[in-house]
């Protein structure tokens, strides 16, 4: 956890591109500033020189010229300093968002599996904010309220040395008490922005499981869930206004003894009425700047506090990308060489039980090789390894005889397509979806893939065809059109390497016969892995490898397999009986 100096250097850092600007801005805040004393100098000649007399030291008109000049000043520097600030702190925002954003992309795969959605989403769109607010509030408290006490401070000093003491016994006053209330801010904060991220993770849980809760009855405990982070937040903003307001008593109270002390001391003096007129008023107008800069706490507090966590995603290591080879396009050999790999604790460490043990694995160009056996025997993780997800903790994984880690990330993944059971769709136009992560569309290649994954009668039912939004995750496709979308994703992309991870699964019987031909084209030349727990499906790959707690135990097309009478045999025979009643 940063220190103070280090997040507020950090956020000087931030800004300093727009410096320039933030300067102009403080010279506006210094002109408002100066029209406070300006304003009470001019009402203390006023009383001095104007009423009470028989003739005017001075000329009428010179009355409304001075006030309507200060106020025309004051006016023109503040709408200059809100104008520059909301210039300067929209870009702050954007380049904060922008570089959080650009993290987020880049995060480890672990990292998603540590972190919840929501708590992900509230850092970027919430906490930037009040960090951006805090900036805000505070550069503008501490700046232009500072600029307006000093000035209103020498002002007093100027009218009167003595009574400026007493009026002083204002300022450390409110100095101790906002110190008494900022390491209680500070923590309060903290749990706030922790419920806050909670209360984001259940909405955007509710939202994308709103079937789910429907059918299974769960609005009862999804509304409990809500409740118990909501009366949290209830509690922290209570706190929180408590510990901030309890200020305003305090502060009133020795402002009063202070004035009454001044009033006193004033008439024993035998000051001017004009003297004393401007004294009491510019001291009455130190309440506004004092109160301002001692409420400046809590957006402090809170602005540290999510900053904390702004800078803390910021500063998560990208994943790892040591490689500086680059490859065209691969012949697709695929090799796993005694790999063993352990998933990583939530602190960090590897977990007890290896999710493979030392596999060793040939797969030759264009081979199919179909992963197969119980939940939890490492089908998934060889995936993850493959796509370089994670790296393994012992043995190497190489492509066309090149080290996994010699190769640059971008150029590893270009070699690969990818075809899952979770279909992964964005709130964009379907022929977006299919030709996903391609700055020029070529139209006849995504025609082409079109047609492969027999999409070509849904295109045509589409109001505007491959131009038609599809909604969120592809939430106005079926779940088999879904499917066959990820799968023309695959075909657009014409990779080497081919990853199917249950493809035909959310397919009816006739569109599954239709895009496994379509598959069989596609896999046609490809190094191509198969995940598959219906075994009828893999029944033509090249070879099947059986995985078992980590580790592969058969290797074997399928008529060897079943003589061998293991645990394929076993499985197999298991479904198809199954299947058969």
């Amino acid at each position: 956890m940063e220190n103070n100096t280090a997040v507020i250097g950090r956020l000087l850092r931030v800004v300093k591109p727009y410096r320039a600007r933030a300067l102009l801005s403080l010279f506006t805040m210094a002109g408002t500033a100066a029209t406070a004393p300006m304003l009470n100098q001019a009402l203390k000649l006023l009383l001095e020189h104007g009423f009470g007399q028989r003739e005017l030291g001075f000329s009428l008109w010179l009355v409304p010229l001075i006030l309507i000049s200060i106020f025309t000043l004051r006016g023109l520097t503040t709408f200059s300093t809100s104008y520059l600030n909301n210039w300067v702190l929209t870009r702050v925002l954007n380049d904060l968002r922008r570089a959080m954003f650009e993290r987020l992309l880049r995060l480890p795969v672990a990292r998603f599996q540590q972190e919840t959605t929501g708590g992900m989403i509230n850092t970027i769109i919430n906490d930037v904010r009040q960090v951006v607010d805090m900036i805000n509030s505070v550069f503008v408290a501490v700046v232009r309220d500072s600029l307006v006490v000093a000035g209103l401070l020498a002002y007093l000093m100027y009218l009167n040395w003595r009574l400026t003491l007493v009026a002083l016994v204002i300022v450390p006053t409110t100095a101790v008490i906002v110190r008494t209330t900022t390491k209680r801010l500070r923590n309060l904060n903290r749990e706030n922005q922790r419920v806050t991220a909670e209360m984001s993770q259940v909405v955007e849980e509710a939202a994308r499981g709103h079937q789910v809760i429907r059918v299974f009855s769960g609005e009862r405990y999804e509304r409990r869930r809500f409740e118990i982070r909501s009366e949290a937040l209830r509690g922290f903003s209570q706190r929180m206004t408590v510990a901030f307001a309890a200020t305003a008593p305090v502060t009133q109270i020795v402002t009063s003894l202070a004035v009454s002390v001044v009033i006193v001391m004033a008439l024993r003096e035998q000051m001017t009425v004009g003297a004393f007129t401007a004294f009491i008023t510019s001291m009455l107008m130190l309440l506004t700047p004092l109160k301002s800069l001692a409420e400046v706490n809590g957006p402090w507090q809170r602005g540290l506090a999510a900053a904390e966590t702004v800078f803390s995603m910021m500063d998560t290591p990208e994943e790892v990308d040591s490689g500086t080879r680059t490859l065209a396009r691969a012949r697709g050999h695929l090799r796993f060489d005694d790999v063993s790999f352990a998933y990583p604790t939530h602190d960090g460490q590897p977990a007890h039980r290896s999710a493979l043990q030392g596999v060793t694995l040939d797969i030759e160009p264009g081979e199919t090789v179909a992963l197969v056996g119980i939940s939890g025997g490492g089908k998934s993780t060889m995936v993850n390894m493959v796509t370089r997800f994670y790296a393994p903790d012992a043995g190497t994984i190489s492509l066309d005889g090149i080290a996994y880690q010699e190769l640059t990330l971008a150029s590893l993944r270009a070699q690969m397509a990818m075809v899952s059971q979770n279909v992964v769709l964005f709130d964009d136009t379907l022929g977006a979806n299919i030709a996903y992560g391609v700055e020029h569309v070529d139209a006849a290649r995504l025609a082409a893939a079109v047609k492969a994954a027999h999409l070509s009668e849904v295109v045509a039912g589409l109001p505007q065809g491959l131009d038609t939004l599809i909604g969120e995750n592809g939430s106005r496709l079926s779940g088999g059109q879904r499917q066959r979308v990820a799968i023309a994703r695959a075909i657009y992309k014409d990779a080497p390497i081919l990853i199917l991870d249950e493809a035909t699964s959310a397919l009816d019987n006739e569109s599954e016969r239709a895009v496994q031909a379509a598959l069989d084209t596609l896999m046609a030349g490809r190094t191509t892995l198969v995940i598959a727990h219906r075994l009828s499906t893999i029944e033509g790959a090249d070879r099947i490898a059986v995985m078992d707690h980590g580790r592969i135990i058969e290797v074997g097309k399928h008529e060897e397999l079943l003589a061998l009478n293991g645990m394929y045999a076993n499985l197999y025979h298991l479904q198809f009986a199954k299947e058969a009643a």
